[in-house]
């Protein structure tokens, strides 16, 4: 005699191996997008480490003993440009306060490439964003993903200062040639 078996009885026979093919193809996706997105930061860690931006945004940089502590946590050192005032290499950690950590991916994409912030401020000319304005979206965006890793510093830096105040911190002085003319 055959055994009629009912469709709810073979339902859960048939779903199984669907069901297990599908978590199969989710942990493999999630593996590979945690894969690719590990490739990003790493390519992010080694353009912000490329492009110098430690050396203006951690703390102690400019005094030869860097804080590990406060990486990338905005300078202690201004940058007086003759003529236009000193401006402190901010805060670049996720921190939400006193970093980029309300800004948006694009928001600081486009602080990289352009030089303006989100409230239509243009960072001081001592940022080279010309350099960073040829990054591919891709490039940029990693150096964002990157930066989004890092431990939140609390940390204001002050300014930036006009061209007749003085700021209460240390400051390197960039000056124009006295004499202007090209030599070859």
């Amino acid at each position: 005699m055959v055994a009629k078996i009912k469709m709810k009885q073979l339902f859960p026979l048939l779903a199984m191996p669907v069901l297990a093919a599908l978590y199969s193809y989710s942990t493999v996706a999630r593996a590979e997008t945690a894969e690719a997105g590990a490739v990003q930061i790493s390519r992010g860690k080694y353009l912000v480490q490329f492009g110098g931006c430690t050396d203006c945004h951690t703390p102690g940089y400019r005094f030869g003993k860097p804080d590990s502590t406060r990486f990338l946590g905005g300078s202690d050192v201004g940058m007086r440009v003759s003529g236009l005032g000193t401006f402190v290499p901010p805060n670049l950690t996720p921190d939400k306060e006193t970093g980029l950590g309300a800004w948006t991916k694009e928001q600081i994409i486009t602080a990289i490439q352009t030089g303006v912030t989100p409230s239509g401020r243009v960072l001081a000319p001592v940022m080279p964003w010309h350099a960073y304005a040829g990054l591919t979206k891709s490039d940029a965006g990693a150096i964002v993903d990157y930066l989004k890793t890092l431990p939140p510093v609390n940390n204001q830096v002050p300014g930036p200062f006009g061209p007749v105040e003085k700021p209460p911190i240390y400051t390197i002085t960039l000056m124009p040639p006295a004499n202007t003319t090209q030599h070859n």
